[in-house]
């Protein structure tokens, strides 16, 4: 680049960074007239300068001896009372020092976030030049991608390290409206590009994401959705049967000791043993582990039969009718749906965990359908059970949790929210990066988000912020000697951020790249809506109604009454249907129990193998299952 000479008067030309005059705009200079070691302010006039020359937002270099300092102007005035049109006029540039750029004898450029030498009274500023820009902004990471362009020098790339950006976790936050998640799939769209290790599981609240990426992810909803009742913890289950409100004490207990003789029963294959295995005492309320709702019922109904349980009674006649509804609830028919009870945490997890990819590393699962007093509780499992499986796969199963509208589930009240998706969550964010578990934080109201888990991602992309409180808490996150930067939230246009963090070399505003409208997130829905506003107004109520009142269908027939054919399982393939009863348990006398002559309709209630049996493989299972069932053995031990 040519040097140019900073002490000619204004009007001097600006020189494109590759020396050529392709750029060519008249450069002005300013003098330092205050200087405190964080900020400066600047005095220069207007004249043959540009109208944008001095423009808020922009970049400016202050000539310190052989280095320049760099400033961030955020304020610009006039010392005048008025403005004179056609004469020249006093200004005054308040700008925030960031750094400094050093050069060396071949002419090259190198950025510093600190300062060797402060500018002195009367020293030259000018507007930056475009090649100090580069190295400002140059990113040294192999990973490093492009995401978009600088918003005050489009010709220069913004640059996000993929590696820094997943590893430390991230958030990206702005008003509705502004283009989030469109940033969202772009940048894992990147991430899939540059980490093809990774795979990635979308908690979808909107149901955007199944159509923003039909060629890199699986789509999982409340119809096809299989997700058994005993993989959830006793926190979990009783989340499910006391509909969000507070559980009884004295109820949670009583399940604290009935479910893991419910799990022993299940495991033993229904036969009583002389002495209890040390495989079957290890069993808790938390293990993931089989067992029968009719067993645990059973068990119920046997305690309320018992004389000593008399105070206790109401409580287990209450907690009988709790979980008769919730199985019998059809919103739940993705917990209580097979027919019979089988050992399938290996299927569930290798379908909702992606592993093998199989060319589709996403996981878009969709929550908008399911009861909202049962969100919380699925978001707990499935974040949960990341982090098990990164921990006992010995990192080998690394997955990138994407929490769309995070403050639904991480609110900063502490007593809202659901108490383990906050602590599933918590636990990704401060030690999921140990075991190779990541976070996406989501978010238009970081104001309403546990700052303790904000707090632990490293790299933020700040779109609009109207909210003051909002905008406090990103003035918070980013490095003191880029906090002007903030100031820009509320004017931000559409697809711009400030980003700022591990991922970026350095704190810039830019602008994401566009993406292309097949793949907009939600764009099924702005089609739907398009169909809506050109159709008639012919709309079947009835239909609307019936679709209402039955989300999954009716019976366990292969088609409704209406004729509409009922929704099958992906992970086995079953029908929906009732549980049926189990048919003994060891040790204990089951009322009334009926008598099977056919064997083959006991085998279905029984299993013919003990749990983890190594030559045990299910009809259908992928290659990878015996080494699935052996991580599933080692972390429920």
């Amino acid at each position: 680049m040519k040097n140019l000479d900073l002490e000619k008067a204004p009007g001097a030309m600006e020189y494109a960074a590759d020396g050529e005059h392709a750029t060519r705009r008249n450069r002005t200079d300013g003098f330092v007239m205050f200087c405190d070691g964080t900020h400066a302010v600047i005095t220069s006039r207007s004249g043959s300068v540009s109208e944008d020359y001095w423009s808020v937002g922009q970049l400016i270099s202050i000539q310190v001896g052989k280095n320049r300092v760099v400033g961030m102007l955020y304020k610009v005035d006039t010392g005048l009372e008025s403005w004179h049109r056609d004469e020249e006029n006093e200004i005054r540039i308040y700008v925030e020092l960031v750094g400094e750029i050093t050069e060396n004898d071949r002419g090259d450029v190198r950025f510093s976030g600190g300062i060797s030498t402060y500018p002195h009274l009367g020293a030259v500023a000018h507007r930056i030049r475009s090649k100090d820009l580069l190295a400002i902004y140059e990113n040294k990471d192999a990973r490093a991608v492009e995401v978009g362009r600088l918003s005050q020098d489009a010709s220069i790339p913004a640059l996000i390290s993929i590696d820094s950006l997943i590893s430390r976790h991230f958030a990206i936050v702005g008003t509705t409206g502004v283009g989030k998640s469109t940033a969202v799939t772009l940048l894992l769209r990147k991430i899939v590009e540059t980490r093809p290790d990774v795979r990635i599981l979308i908690l979808d609240p909107h149901n955007e994401f199944s159509s923003a990426f039909p060629d890199l992810a699986v789509t999982i909803n409340d119809r096809d959705l299989d997700l058994p009742f005993w993989m959830f913890r006793l926190e979990e289950f009783a989340e499910v049967l006391y509909r969000g409100r507070s559980a009884i004490p004295e109820e949670v207990d009583i399940l604290r000791d009935l479910i893991p003789v419910a799990k022993a029963q299940f495991q033993n294959n229904d036969q009583p043993t002389l002495r209890r295995s040390t495989e079957s005492t290890s069993i808790t309320s938390d293990t993931p582990v089989p067992y029968r709702i009719s067993d645990l019922m059973r068990l119920l109904d046997e305690q309320i039969g018992l004389l000593e349980n008399r105070e206790i009674r109401p409580h287990l006649k209450a907690l009988m009718g709790r979980i008769d509804a919730a199985a019998n609830d059809p919103r739940y028919r993705f917990m209580f749906a097979n027919k019979t009870i089988e050992d399938n945490i290996a299927e569930v997890a290798s379908t909702i965990y992606r592993v093998p990819a199989n060319g589709k590393p996403i996981t878009a699962f969709q929550m908008s359908g399911m009861p909202s007093e049962v969100v919380n509780s699925v978001a707990s499992v499935l974040c949960r059970l990341a982090f098990d499986l990164a921990i006992w796969s010995r990192s080998r199963i690394q997955t990138l949790v994407v929490c769309e509208e995070a403050h639904r589930y991480i609110p900063t009240d502490q007593n809202a929210g659901f108490a383990p998706t906050r602590s599933a969550i918590a636990r990704i964010a401060k030690e999921g990066r140990k075991y190779g578990v990541y976070l996406g934080i989501i978010t238009q109201r970081p104001g309403e988000l546990d700052e303790t888990i904000l707090s632990q991602c490293n790299t933020y992309f700040s779109m609009r912020l109207g909210n003051d409180r909002d905008q406090e808490i990103m003035r918070r996150a980013i490095s003191g000697s880029s906090r002007s930067a903030i100031n820009f939230l509320p004017s931000l246009a559409n697809r711009e951020a400030i980003a700022f963090g591990q991922g970026v070399s350095t704190p810039m505003r830019m602008t994401f790249q566009s993406v292309a409208m097949k793949d907009l997130p939600g764009n099924h829905l702005y089609d739907e809506q398009a169909a809506v506003q050109n159709a008639d107004d012919s709309i079947n109520v009835a239909d609307v109604i019936h679709r209402m009142r039955y989300p999954r269908g009716l019976g366990d027939d292969h088609e409704d009454n209406a004729g509409k054919p009922v929704v099958q399982q992906p992970l086995g393939g079953s029908l929906v249907g009732e549980q049926r009863p189990s048919i003994s348990s060891p040790g204990l006398e089951l009322r009334n129990r009926p008598h099977f002559e056919d064997r083959s309709d006991a085998a279905l209630f029984t299993r013919e193998q003990p749990l983890r049996s190594p030559d045990r493989k299910p009809a259908g299972a992928p290659q990878e299952s015996h080494a699935a069932m052996d991580l599933i053995s080692r972390f429920r031990k």
